[in-house]
């Protein structure tokens, strides 16, 4: 896959097939799980929005693998009690033991058509960006403001002050129009996105 093609692409299947061998472990399970959460409101079972909850702390390592196959089996019993809805079998996908293959069956999981591929290439382009032109951070931008603004949003989800942290990296001398442009943009953010994670020094 070129650059070209990277940016232009509208189906996750190139995108994650460059990735192999180059994603963090973290990246790939936090992607699985933003497809979950994106189908959250579909999911009345307490037992799967428990599941996705988890493996958002698997994926930053605050949970270790035993805690990864006690969900898989939660996930696996919510899903038989489920069979006609496809959102649990999304929860199930997540649970996998590879992230890679957690990644990689939630973003060819078929559902209805409120669920389109092109929703899921734009959650891969919020946590990888362009790997082909990696962005570095001044380590001058990062203040304590900056630092702490960033934690807050990534630990509440509140995606929405994105453009409150770009006001505060331009202030503290960031000139990265890259930086600034995708956490001002309109565009999906998620935990892993590439722009937050560069902020808080994670991979």
């Amino acid at each position: 896959m070129t650059e070209v093609e990277w940016l232009a692409c509208t189906d996750p299947t190139p995108m994650l097939n460059f990735l192999r061998g180059k994603a963090s472990d973290r990246k790939l399970r936090l992607f699985a799980v933003a497809c979950c959460r994106r189908i959250s409101h579909l999911l009345t079972d307490v037992r799967s929005r428990f599941v996705v909850n988890v493996m958002e702390r698997y994926a930053d390592g605050v949970v270790n693998d035993a805690v990864l196959i006690r969900s898989h089996s939660v996930a696996q019993a919510a899903y038989k009690d489920y069979l006609d809805k496809f959102v649990y079998r999304f929860v199930l996908h997540v649970t996998e033991p590879r992230a890679e293959d957690a990644a990689w069956k939630c973003a060819h999981h078929r559902g209805p058509q409120e669920w389109h591929k092109i929703e899921r290439v734009l959650l891969l382009r919020d946590i990888f960006d362009n790997p082909f032109c990696p962005v570095t951070i001044n380590a001058s931008w990062l203040t304590p403001t900056v630092k702490s603004l960033a934690q807050k949003i990534y630990d509440d989800r509140t995606f929405d002050q994105m453009p409150l942290l770009a006001d505060e990296l331009e202030k503290a001398g960031c000139d990265n129009t890259e930086i600034l442009g995708h956490c001002r943009g309109s565009g999906l953010h998620v935990r892993g996105c590439w722009a937050l994670d560069l902020v808080m020094g994670k991979g």
